[in-house]
């Protein structure tokens, strides 16, 4: 399996578990963040690669480079950006749901 197959069925996976938790937030501010994110893997990413910290199998990318970090390395922050928020407003919940159930 090559990683974009794998980043496609992981982002997809995400995307549907946490769609609907999502919808409660702003556009904004996810967007800025996943900016961000993409920013920081492009830099770090690309220094890391430079300085053989690790590399990548050319059978299992697609060669695509953005700077020095091929594509498939900025799936795991899009991920992150989908993930976090919804696992934060879960946890969120739950704690509210808890404490007013506690109360009555």
């Amino acid at each position: 399996m090559t990683n974009i197959v794998l980043n496609v069925v992981v982002i997809a996976l995400v995307a549907a578990v946490t769609g609907w938790t999502l919808r409660r937030h702003r556009a904004g501010p996810l967007l800025w963040t996943a900016a961000v994110m993409v920013v920081l893997t492009l830099v770090f990413d690309t220094i890391m690669i430079a300085v053989g910290l690790y590399a990548y199998a050319p059978d299992k990318i697609l060669g695509i480079y953005l700077a020095g970090a091929p594509l498939e390395d900025f799936a795991y922050p899009l991920a992150a950006v989908l993930l976090l928020p919804a696992v934060w407003t879960w946890v969120g919940d739950g704690r509210r749901r808890r404490h007013a159930g506690g109360q009555s």
